[in-house]
């Protein structure tokens, strides 16, 4: 069965070296509390805001073994106002067995606030 996998990260500058290092933290999180392999994923879709341009996210995958062959994209956030700024979310699509409960959405630092209902 198709599952998603959500996350979403914030960092504090609009620097290369950050948004890289806190999209692979948070996927390695998102791999550790959900137990996948990159065999299983069928995609990988980053969003952005607008404050985030001097990176693309999908670079992290780059830097996890076994993942070169995972399709990966990027896109902007639609700027909605007062919205979270310097967020980074993604969506992993995965073949599991877990039901949509099981699965563990995955935020991290300011992102936190946008699911206060899932604690991760």
């Amino acid at each position: 069965m198709m599952r998603g996998i959500r996350g979403a990260t914030t960092v504090e500058r609009n620097e290369a070296n950050e948004i890289i290092a806190r999209s692979v933290e948070l996927l390695e999180d998102m791999v550790k509390q959900n137990r996948f392999m990159p065999e299983d994923v069928s995609s990988v879709f980053f969003t952005v805001t607008e404050d985030i341009n001097d990176a693309f996210p999908a670079k992290s995958l780059r830097q996890l073994d076994g993942w070169t062959y995972v399709p990966v994209m990027c896109m902007t956030e639609i700027p909605v106002p007062d919205s979270l700024p310097l967020c980074i979310r993604v969506m992993v699509t995965v073949n599991t067995e877990k039901g949509q409960k099981e699965i563990k959405h995955i935020y991290h630092n300011e992102a936190k606030q946008l699911r206060p209902d899932l604690k991760s």
